[in-house]
């Protein structure tokens, strides 16, 4: 069958991004099995590290994902004791996650893995950082 040249795999845009994407997050799950925490868990602790105290839909907004894939692993992450949710005082529609303890003491473990991540792909710093520019400029708006 012929097909077009811009329906090859190889000249597709999004395949490397995914293909890429999986690479580097499948280089994190040795380093946050031990954890006990996924790589999407983990990016919604480095959130929180950052700015604990913040709601559902902040939270979705920063993550760049929707309230029915946060939720669920909201769920799931308090019951490992890790966040709490609450409903707001001043609105009770909206719900607060907040770091517990436990939660808090996550980081001080966490700390070493985006070095440890660093050392595994390879890039010079330069390349990172035009890739880094690169993959956020696609994401915007």
């Amino acid at each position: 069958m012929k097909i077009d040249e811009s329906m090859k795999l190889d000249t597709q845009l999004c395949f490397p991004l995914y293909a890429a994407s999986r690479k580097v997050v499948n280089l994190y799950t040795p380093h946050l099995k031990p954890l006990g925490i996924t790589y999407t868990q983990y990016i919604m602790f480095l959130v929180l590290w950052e700015k604990d105290g913040i709601t559902v839909g902040e939270l979705c907004k920063r993550l760049m994902l929707d309230t029915g894939t946060v939720t669920p692993m909201l769920k799931n992450t308090e019951k490992q004791g890790l966040i709490k949710r609450n409903r707001s005082e001043e609105d009770e529609r909206v719900v607060v996650v907040s770091l517990t303890e436990d939660g808090k003491a996550l980081y001080k473990k966490a700390r070493q893995i985006p070095e440890k991540i660093g050392s595994c792909v390879k890039l010079d710093k330069s390349e990172a950082v035009t890739l880094y520019k690169i993959l956020y400029k696609l994401l915007e708006e």
